[in-house]
């Protein structure tokens, strides 16, 4: 059994199907028939656009020694656009919740711990891996059409696992922050706005609030 799917919960596990690689139009449906079945995990009815996946990418420093976590990896766009920025493949963690998308991601990157999982359990599934703390969180995942609580448990674990100098990375849709900032001590900003995104999308940067140094009297 491959080491992400024992890491992965039970209820997720499906019978493996084979797939040859796909064209773009065949990606595309595929991508909108996982969005059918289930829209609140998938945000988008097309795969992020190179433009975003590329501002995604920007936002991850490519030589650090820590691992980057992706969640939603889908078909891969913004993983490949992390590999291009220069992280190398055994420092790249891919949460997948949809077996299909999930298999498709491991015959594309080989090298690239794909684990196939829900990512509101994201402690959990970095644990057997060794990992307890990343330099970065880059997520496609649409927390603003999540239930709340779905959202809060993400947002709760990523902040979990992020290191003292680590970025979550998310991108938006909307025009407010997709994450309550300060409730989970941290501070967001714009980092990107690609307008040739369909639809336009925001990138937002979070990072750890540091508290002020007392001055000394």
């Amino acid at each position: 059994m491959n080491e992400a799917d024992r890491v992965a919960p039970a209820r997720l596990r499906q019978k493996p199907r084979a797939r040859r690689r796909l064209r773009p139009e065949q990606e595309a449906a595929l991508f909108l028939s996982r969005w059918l079945k289930s829209p609140q995990w998938i945000g988008a009815v097309a795969p992020s656009s190179r433009g975003l996946a590329r501002a995604m990418a920007r936002e991850v420093a490519p030589r650090g020694a820590g691992y980057v976590v992706e969640l939603g990896g889908g078909t891969g766009s913004i993983t490949r656009a992390l590999l291009e920025r220069g992280v190398a493949r055994d420092r790249l963690i891919v949460i997948e919740r949809d077996y299909t998308l999930a298999a498709i991601l491991r015959k594309r990157f080989p090298g690239v711990k794909i684990v196939r999982g829900d990512a509101g359990e994201l402690s959990a599934l970095l644990e057997p891996l060794g990992v307890v703390a990343v330099d970065a969180v880059v997520s496609s995942l649409p927390l603003l059409s999540m239930p709340k609580s779905l959202r809060r448990r993400i947002v709760a674990e990523t902040v979990a696992v992020l290191g003292r100098d680590g970025a979550f990375i998310q991108y938006t849709y909307g025009v407010a922050s997709p994450v309550p900032a300060p409730e989970f001590g941290l501070k967001g900003e714009v980092a990107d706005r690609i307008f040739l995104n369909f639809p336009p999308a925001v990138v937002w940067r979070f990072r750890r609030l540091v508290a002020p140094v007392a001055r000394v009297a």
